[in-house]
């Protein structure tokens, strides 16, 4: 029997779970100390592993494409934040203000790298230059975003030092990731062997953390907090967002005269944003009663997203499919 078309795909339903789970039946008290602590572990797990899988020529491969690289961070870092900004008197009525600042931290987040990636070799476009700018963008969030949280929020109460948080997220993040790709060659053939089972550790990371996170929220009360209209309208604005970056990573791969194969890459790589990456940095950002409600907008957007440049991806590849038939009937 094949899968509906409408129901969302196993990750996002094994989260809309987590959730409900989280909202029905929160950890608390000793409980979740100990799940804290259990969080803390498998993100450095997670990040370690994100080392090891990223090979050196991959890296030396796209490198050096630095056009597409600065295209992409100028997307992930400057515009979307700018936009979130902009937007603000349009976007903040239609949400509560903790959405909101949710979705200004939403906006700060890198990019994706496993989905960015195969996306990019679905829709077949530059798969060395995608791999070097998603792993690029995850390793300056670690800077950036901590900076452009304090600077979005005027470093009221809401977010915590920006400098002390770069320190956190480094340890936490930037430190086993590093490891992990110095580790590379003993480790990478266990990955290997292991074969697609590793998204058992990449997706049940990302499932304890928001666990635990919205585990926190609900004991804070989150949901007795969070109108209805709110939740509609957070929906409206995660799809304006994601339409007004997509619409200008093209604009600006065409506009700047990339090829086909690099567009694809500019738009898998700078109109997503990293669930893996942001809900760790919410919780060392954020008061542990806010961090429910801040990855609320991004837990939304990330199948949102996804759903969008699934679709997107077949089409670039039914076209590039078509280009390279016309190519071969003109040669023979």
């Amino acid at each position: 029997m094949s899968r509906p078309r409408f129901l969302p795909d196993n990750f996002t339903l094994m989260l809309m779970a987590t959730v409900a789970l989280a909202s029905v039946l929160p950890a608390s008290g000793t409980t979740a100390q100990w799940l804290e602590k259990a969080t803390s572990a498998v993100i450095v797990l997670l990040f370690f592993l994100h080392g090891a899988k990223l090979s050196r020529p991959a890296i030396l491969a796209g490198i050096g494409h630095w056009r597409l690289h600065l295209v992409v961070t100028a997307i992930t870092f400057a515009a979307f934040p700018l936009l979130g900004w902009v937007l603000r008197p349009l976007l903040q009525p239609l949400v509560t203000p903790e959405l909101y600042t949710g979705i200004l931290f939403l906006c700060t987040v890198p990019a994706t790298v496993q989905s960015a990636i195969a996306l990019t070799a679905l829709a077949r476009g530059n798969m060395p230059a995608s791999i070097c700018s998603a792993s690029g963008s995850t390793l300056l969030g670690i800077l950036l975003t901590p900076l452009l949280v304090g600077l979005l929020l005027q470093l009221n109460a809401t977010a915590s030092d920006p400098l002390a948080a770069i320190g956190k997220i480094a340890l936490q993040l930037l430190l086993p990731f590093v490891i992990g790709h110095l580790m590379r060659p003993w480790v990478a053939p266990v990955i290997q062997w292991m074969g697609s089972s590793i998204k058992i550790v990449d997706q049940g990371s990302i499932l304890l953390v928001v666990y635990s996170a919205f585990s926190g929220a609900v004991v804070a009360g989150l949901w007795s907090q969070m109108p209805l209209p709110a939740m509609a309208g957070l929906f409206l604005v995660c799809g304006l967002l994601l339409a007004c970056s997509m619409s200008l990573c093209v604009f600006a791969a065409r506009r700047l005269g990339f090829s086909t194969e690099d567009e694809i890459a500019i738009l898998f790589c700078g109109a997503q944003k990293s669930l893996v990456s942001g809900v760790p940095m919410a919780k060392i950002l954020f008061p542990a009663s806010m961090v429910g409600s801040i990855v609320l907008p991004l837990m939304l957007f990330h199948p949102m997203q996804l759903t969008v440049s699934a679709v997107i991806a077949g089409r670039y590849a039914r076209r590039q499919a078509r280009g390279s038939n016309t190519t071969s009937a003109h040669s023979s």
